[in-house]
Formats: C-alpha cells, sequence, structure tokens
C-alpha cells in the first residue's frame, strides 16, 4: 500500500476518532443531565412515600377533626404528587435513541424492580389510610359526644343522690353509693361491658324501690354514655391492629427506599468511571494514529522532495488542527469531569470555572509563565474529581461531619491523585498534583501528608486558596455565602497558617480581579 493510501485511510481513521469522542461526550453530556432529573424524581417518590408514611402515623394522634382532616388534605396532596411522577417515570418516560446506546438509570432492571415494589407499597398505604382515617374520625366524634352527654350524667346524679338523702333511708342511699362507684369506674375510667351490665342492674334494683322521671332519664343517659364508650374501646382495638400493619409496611418501606439509594449511588458511579475511561482510550488512539501517520510520511522515500514537502506541509497542518481539537476536547472533557465530581456535592458549574480563573491570576502575578498559569487553570477544575467516589449521606451532609465521615471525606484527594497520576500527559499530571495537595496547608496541619511550605506543590497551593475563595464566597446546599469582609478577616488570619504568605498578599494586591471573576460567573439560580 502506498502512501498516499496509507495518509487517506489514516486520515479517515483519525477524523472517525475525533467525531467519536465528540460523539460521545455529548452523549455523555446528555444522558448525565437525564440520569439526574431521573435521580431527582426517584429521590422525590422516596420523599412522598416517607411522608405519607408519617402523615398515616399522625393521624392516629390528632386531637380534633380539623387536624384531621389537614392531614388528610396533605397525604392526598403527596399522593397525587407521587403518582404524577411515578407517570413520568414508569409510564409516559418512552425509549429514544440515546436509550438503546445508554439505559436511564430508573430503567436498569434493579432500579425498576424497587420502583414497582414502591408503588405497590404505596397502594397499601393508601389503603391503610382510609382506613385509619375513618376509625379516627368515629373516635374523635365519639368522645366529642361523651364529653357533651358526661356534665349531664353528674348533674342528674347529684340531684337524685340529695333526693335520696332527703329520704333517711339507709338501704336506698346504700344502693345509690353503688351506683356512684359503678358510674364512675365505667364512665370515667371507661371500664368494660361488664361494668354496664352491674350498674343497669344496681339501677333497675333501685327503680323498683325508688321510682322517680329523674332516675328513669339518668338510665337513659347512662346507657347512652356507656355505648359512646364501649364504641370508642372497640375503634381503638382496631386501630392497634392497623397501626401494626402500618407498622410493617413502613418498616419495609424504609428498606427499599434504602437499597433504591444506594443502587444508583452504585450505577452513577460505574457510569461516570466507563465513560472517563473510555474518552481517555479513544484520546489515545487518536494520538497514536497521527504519530503512524507522521511516520509512514517520514519513511517513505519513493516521494520527491517537492512532493515530500508538500506533503509533509498538509499533514502537519492537519496535525496541527487536529492536536487543536483534541487539545479542545481534552480540556472539555477534563472540564466536564470536573464538573460532575463538583455536582455530586450539589455544587455548580460556575464553581469549577471561577475556581480555574483565580488559579490563573495567582500563577501570573506569583511570576508563572503565561504557559503554564493556563495549563494550571485548565487542570484546576480536576481538584475535587475524588469526590465520585463519596457517598451522598456524607457528601451532601447538611451538618459537621463527625470523625469517622470527616475521614471519608478526606480520602477524595488520594482518591482523585489515583485516577489521574498514571497519565503522561501534561494537562491530567498538573491535575494529579492538585487533587493531591490543594488540601495541604503551609503550616503542615493539611492532608493526606501534613506536607508544609515550599515542600507543597505550587499549584496545590494556588489551588488551595481559590477553592476556599470561591467555596466561602458561595452559597451551598448546607451554608450561606459569607461576607466578603468576614472572608478577607479570615485569610488575614490564615497567612502562613493555611495559605501561602506570599498569595494571599497577591490576592489582596490584587483583589479587585477576583472580586471581577466572581460577578462575572456568578451562580445563578431557578
Amino acid at each position: 500500500m502506498n502512501i498516499k493510501k496509507i495518509v487517506k485511510i489514516s486520515f479517515i481513521i483519525i477524523v472517525f476518532l475525533v467525531l467519536s469522542i465528540f460523539l460521545v461526550n455529548s452523549i455523555v453530556l446528555k444522558k448525565l443531565k437525564e440520569n439526574e432529573l431521573s435521580r431527582k424524581n426517584i429521590s422525590k417518590l422516596v420523599l412522598m412515600q416517607e411522608n405519607m408514611n408519617l402523615l398515616v402515623k399522625d393521624i392516629i394522634t390528632s386531637k380534633n377533626l380539623k387536624e384531621l382532616k389537614i392531614i388528610k388534605k396533605e397525604f392526598t396532596l403527596n399522593e397525587k404528587k407521587f403518582e404524577k411522577i411515578k407517570k413520568k417515570l414508569l409510564i409516559d418516560d418512552k425509549d429514544d435513541t440515546l436509550d438503546y446506546l445508554i439505559q436511564d438509570i430508573h430503567k436498569h432492571p434493579n432500579i425498576l424492580k424497587h420502583l414497582l415494589l414502591l408503588s405497590k407499597s404505596e397502594k397499601k398505604i393508601e389503603e391503610k389510610f382510609d382506613t385509619i382515617f375513618n376509625l379516627q374520625k368515629r373516635k374523635i366524634e365519639l368522645k366529642n359526644l361523651f364529653k357533651k352527654e358526661y356534665p349531664k350524667e353528674s348533674k342528674i346524679r347529684k340531684s337524685i343522690e340529695i333526693d335520696i338523702l332527703k329520704t333517711k333511708n339507709l338501704k336506698l342511699i346504700t344502693k345509690f353509693s353503688d351506683i356512684k362507684y359503678y358510674s364512675k369506674e365505667l364512665l370515667f375510667q371507661h371500664k368494660n361491658k361488664k361494668y354496664l351490665e352491674i350498674i343497669i342492674e344496681r339501677l333497675n334494683s333501685l327503680k323498683n324501690e325508688y321510682n322517680s322521671p329523674k332516675l328513669l332519664n339518668y338510665i337513659n343517659i347512662i346507657n347512652t354514655l356507656a355505648n359512646y364508650i364501649l364504641e370508642l374501646e372497640n375503634v381503638k382495638e382496631k386501630e392497634k391492629l392497623i397501626d401494626s400493619k402500618i407498622e410493617k409496611i413502613v418498616t419495609k418501606n424504609k428498606l427499599l427506599n434504602s437499597k433504591i439509594e444506594d443502587e444508583i449511588e452504585i450505577l452513577s458511579s460505574d457510569f461516570i468511571q466507563t465513560t472517563y475511561t473510555f474518552v481517555i482510550v479513544l484520546l489515545i488512539l487518536t494520538i497514536i494514529f497521527i504519530i503512524f501517520l507522521a511516520y509512514k510520511v517520514n519513511k517513505n522515500v519513493a516521494l520527491s522532495f517537492d512532493e515530500i514537502k508538500l506533503k509533509v506541509q498538509e499533514g502537519l497542518k492537519t496535525i496541527k488542527h487536529l492536536n487543536k481539537e483534541i487539545e479542545d476536547t481534552q480540556k472539555e472533557v477534563v472540564f466536564t469531569m470536573g464538573a460532575i465530581g463538583e455536582s455530586r456535592s450539589k455544587e455548580t458549574g460556575n464553581h469549577v470555572k471561577r475556581v480555574a480563573e483565580y488559579s490563573k491570576i495567582l500563577a501570573l502575578h506569583y511570576g508563572l509563565s503565561y504557559k503554564e498559569a493556563e495549563l494550571l487553570k485548565q487542570a484546576s477544575p480536576m481538584h475535587d474529581i475524588g469526590k465520585v467516589a463519596i457517598a451522598d449521606s456524607i457528601l451532601n451532609k447538611p451538618g459537621r461531619f463527625d470523625e469517622k465521615e470527616k475521614e471519608i471525606m478526606n480520602t477524595h484527594a488520594k482518591i482523585g491523585y489515583e485516577m489521574l497520576k498514571h497519565s503522561n500527559r501534561p494537562l491530567l499530571k498538573t491535575a494529579a498534583i492538585i487533587a493531591l495537595q490543594h488540601h495541604e496547608k503551609w503550616d503542615g496541619t493539611g492532608y493526606p501528608n501534613n506536607l508544609k511550605e515550599d515542600k507543597i506543590h505550587i499549584y496545590g497551593r494556588i489551588t488551595a486558596l481559590a477553592d476556599v475563595f470561591d467555596a466561602l464566597s458561595s452559597d451551598r446546599c448546607y451554608k450561606k455565602a459569607w461576607e466578603n469582609e468576614k472572608i478577607f478577616k479570615l485569610f488575614k488570619e490564615e497567612r502562613g497558617k493555611h495559605f501561602d504568605p506570599k498569595l494571599v498578599d497577591i490576592f489582596f494586591d490584587h483583589l479587585d480581579e477576583f472580586l471581577k471573576i466572581k460577578e462575572t460567573f456568578k451562580d445563578s439560580f431557578k
């Protein structure tokens, strides 16, 4: 095969590989967006489910009908939201072309199976809610009826007692005294049917010897109140049985929700790692073909000097163009992977943009060359790539970490380094240094290696200051942005402790440049 055909085929292969890189990058970004939306919707389903579980439990402790209606209204609202999100995930979401290449996260067999189980569980909760609602409603009604009628019993009983005492009949007084005792046990202590039968028997016995309209009225009231009590006790027993069943469903739901979260975490991490590896492989293949093409052109002696010169010029022009595309693609992939790492901890893509710009300013004023400063700018977005391996429960915890969580969180620096250290590409080698050292401190109290002063690479020292400044001046899920004056005060206190003193001086000498970047790339929230 002559050199012309080799060059032609090589160019076709290189173009194919470059287009493949762009295509893969586009697919990855599209699927990341879709899967993040699916992840949010699944989280909403789990939240709706947990809210409904709590509302079912709240029914039993409700005190009045108004409170009961509020709980039912809230439950119905959660129920409608659950059905709407479920319909969007499981029914309305039809497969598109990309779904045949990379499956949606919510259509993964394990996730789908658990979502269907969650849906069935939600139906059971709905059924139990209706049952417990009606029972609690009746219980409140019975209590209200009892409270309304109970004062009448006390009033009539006292009136009858006065009348019987006037008779001075010891036998009647003794019988009525028994009735007083059993009425309190039945009505105040809410005793069972046995006490109702005893008091009715005693009242009928008293009626035979002391028949009065008041006594007949009192017997009717006792019957009414006793029926309320007996029905109330029956309702309470039914509630106990339903509550026991609900408890089992809630426990099962919690386990199911936990499984869904764990599986999503694993699938997301696997997807990111696989994609990253695939893109790197395509880049390497492209570079190999470019080298192969240059080698063949150089070795071919069949061409005349003019032809060689012409071909070489054309080849170099093409190679330069392709190298530019590869370099741009590599930068885009690095930035995208950095944004993925930050998005897992609920941070915006603008965070990595700002850190990149801050890093470049510091590097230039520190005395690094423009080329080195630009390299640092391109590599800094990967400083927290190791966070892809940290669990969401720790990464997005709103409060302070305990010691174990802090230890796990601190591993992200070494994890990021391990992911990047094997590459010989200057951009990725720089990113590896930054990932490992951006949490080291000037006084040696940082991590993971407790490096001190100039032992910390200048890339790590620069990124550390840029990252801290942006983190403090930006809103997060667990805090509000600090005021500028508060940040400036901290930086002055940490000069020679956390930060390189020279870099802190540069920061304050060129403060207007940093504030301009902060304003230009500020986060926007919808």
